[in-house]
């Protein structure tokens, strides 16, 4: 895990996503792999889809050295390493996400329809499926507020805890204040108590939060308890933040269902970056903060396993890396 990876969009680059990646990656003192990728052409031998092919390919090459270039500007002495890798995106930024500490992309803005169901589709499939952290960039982070405070989305679940943990990380390596949120939406039922319902909200996300001032005692830590939608109230706390930082689900039917319906809501409405956390990996805990890895990166190519649905296991590699002459494959809890 030595390196942050940004996806690069040949069609459109996001000038907040790439610089947040650079700063992370200064941050941690990580190397910034820069990753475009070529879908493949879906018309056989066709002179007008080769051309496409050929016509995209030039724009990626000339997308991934503009970014490069803005790198070096904001960071000189940052380690970074571009790679054009032939493959639908989505896929390819999920299969390089196993070796990354945090998958940084922006946001086209699609419609829901066609974040779920399009090829262009990149934020939806990998925020669900990544198995690292994944960080959507759609508006730059809120840097003139302060005191600079991160927001983390509670809700005692353990893709919540694994929020957390990361939020706590991140908030003592930015030196920043972290808010838990606890979103309580109204009840359906006449007579719900409120003052019972509260103060046993309350003591959940303080279960919840227990511990961490003592693990990072450098970081400010309040916990409120908020009534309402959580797509909307989260959303509103988003507006004055650094970042948002939400639980995912883990396992499940298609993208949208493994992420819930908060965190999809929340990457189209929320105001300042979203970070996605999973659930850790077999032998991992929440709770260990993330350390930098200084190694030099490998920067060989290399063929991708590419599973298109990422629905079952990998398969024998059909992608290639820098070649430009070949083909590319084919085609929470209740509360949250």
């Amino acid at each position: 895990m030595n390196e942050i990876l940004l996806g690069i969009d040949p069609r459109e680059q996001s000038i907040p996503a790439l610089v947040w990646a650079a700063d992370e990656a200064e941050r941690r003192g990580l190397a910034l792999r820069l990753v475009v990728a070529v879908p493949p052409a879906h018309e056989g031998l066709r002179y007008d889809a080769l051309a496409h092919q050929s016509a995209l390919r030039l724009r990626a090459e000339s997308a991934i050295a503009d970014a490069e270039d803005l790198v070096r500007e904001l960071h000189g002495g940052l380690r970074i390493v571009t790679e054009r890798v032939n493959g639908v995106p989505a896929t390819v930024l999920r299969d390089l996400a196993a070796h990354a500490a945090l998958v940084v992309v922006g946001s086209r803005r699609l419609g829901r329809a066609a974040e779920m169901f399009s090829e262009n589709s990149v934020v939806v499939p990998l925020t669900a499926r990544a198995p690292c952290p994944v960080v959507v960039v759609r508006v730059p982070e809120h840097t003139a507020v302060r005191p600079p405070t991160l927001v983390v989305g509670v809700d005692g679940s353990p893709s919540s805890q694994a929020a957390v943990a990361f939020a706590a990380a991140e908030a003592s390596l930015r030196e920043a204040r972290l808010r838990a949120v606890w979103v309580w939406p109204p009840s359906l039922l006449a007579h719900d108590d409120l003052d019972e319902g509260l103060a046993e909200r309350r003591r959940l996300l303080a279960e919840s939060m227990a511990g961490w001032t003592e693990k990072y005692p450098d970081v400010a830590v309040s916990q409120e308890v908020l009534r309402g939608h959580p797509v909307e109230q989260l959303a509103l706390a988003s507006q004055e933040s650094l970042a948002l930082i939400v639980g995912r689900r883990g396992s499940g039917g298609y993208s949208a269902m493994r992420l819930g319906s908060t965190v999809h809501g929340l990457l189209h409405r929320a105001m300042c970056p979203v970070i996605t956390v999973p659930l850790p990996q077999r032998g991992e805990r929440p709770g260990d903060p993330a350390r930098a890895d200084r190694s030099p990166p490998r920067t060989t190519d290399r063929p991708l396993p590419v599973d298109p649905l990422g629905t079952g296991p990998p398969q024998p590699p059909l992608g290639t890396v820098g070649r430009e002459d070949a083909p590319g494959p084919s085609a929470g809890s209740p509360e949250r």
